[in-house]
């Protein structure tokens, strides 16, 4: 009654609703996208692509987001407040990319075929390809763009990329199948997948500093956008844990069942989170821990909100 009794205020006032926007999930089992309307919390449909569907990031301007085919070796290009697939690009295994800070490179890993290509963004050129064993997964930039990370999940590694010289810098063992990997207060957190911790990695030489424990199969890492919470998944304990980002403590765990994989942050403050053993997407609401689920593809994957579309 309250929501209906809003609703009739807003249309009496001749004020249209706020809307929550859309969401984009990549159904790695089911070479689609569904689209996923985030005030209802209901499926619109979904968005064919090839064959397997990894991950997703906004371009630099955010005028539009790219959808990596992994085993189709194609980018969807797509306009984010639409859905519409403006275009697709022909690039070799992007199971995973990002932009560097200074938008001079497009970096992607190709899991699969055991290299790191690194493309100009203007024109989709590549640029330098670095072959790397094995399995590159993911990636993180120092913020002067002058390096690039790339954890290597086959061969418990983590390797250096010197954007500037365009060679290796280094490659150092890190921990068992590490995955997730990002820059924090000047030095590299990667997750490792194959045991149980987050490392405290220096960037200068590879060393690992610290450990903490997190819990089994730690997946991934993420920042929250006020920069007060960093966010941990473990895929086989099926739990989603905050870390202090200044002193990397526990401080809350939360229970996200069967695989939660990546996370993107709704401006009302809950976690959107892929499940990928459950083909369902969890909305965690990290005050009172309570979480809804929406079912989506087999296996999601990435996952990018975009609060200001218009879920058609």
């Amino acid at each position: 009654m309250k929501h209906f009794a809003l609703l009739l205020a807003a249309l009496l006032l001749g004020l249209a609703p706020a809307h929550a926007g859309v969401a984009y999930v990549m159904n790695s089992g089911a070479a689609s996208i569904s689209v996923i309307d985030m005030d209802t919390r209901t499926e619109l449909r979904r968005i064919p692509v090839l064959r397997e569907p990894h991950h997703v990031i906004p371009t630099p301007d955010g005028k539009e987001i790219l959808v990596g085919d992994s085993a189709g070796n194609e980018m969807f290009i797509l306009d984010p407040n639409t859905g519409e697939v403006k275009r697709r690009v022909p690039i070799a295994d992007p199971y995973l990319m990002g932009f560097s800070p200074n938008a001079k490179y497009l970096v992607v890993n190709g899991l699969a075929r055991a290299q790191v290509d690194v493309y100009d963004p203007a024109t989709y050129k590549l640029v330098k390809r670095f072959p790397l064993k094995s399995m590159p997964s993911h990636l993180a930039f120092s913020p002067d763009s002058s390096h690039v990370y790339v954890t290597l999940q086959g061969t418990d590694n983590l390797a250096a990329i010197d954007l500037m010289k365009m060679e290796v810098q280094w490659v150092q063992p890190v921990g068992k199948t590490p995955a997730g990997v990002i820059w924090h207060n000047g030095k590299l957190l990667v997750a490792n997948m194959g045991s149980d911790d987050v490392v405290v990695v220096n960037p200068t030489n590879g060393a690992v500093e610290r450990r903490i424990k997190i819990g089994r199969g730690t997946h991934q890492i993420f920042a929250s956008p006020d920069g007060k919470t960093l966010w941990v998944n473990s895929r086989v304990d099926g739990a989603t844990t905050a870390l202090d980002p200044r002193t990397l403590n526990v401080v809350r765990t939360y229970k996200v069942a069967s695989g939660p994989d990546c996370i993107d942050f709704a401006p009302d403050g809950k976690l959107w989170i892929t499940r990928r053993f459950a083909g369902q997407v969890a909305v965690l609401d990290p005050v009172s821990g309570n979480t809804e689920n929406i079912t989506v593809g087999r296996s999601p994957h990435g996952i990018f909100l975009a609060p200001h579309a218009v879920a058609r």
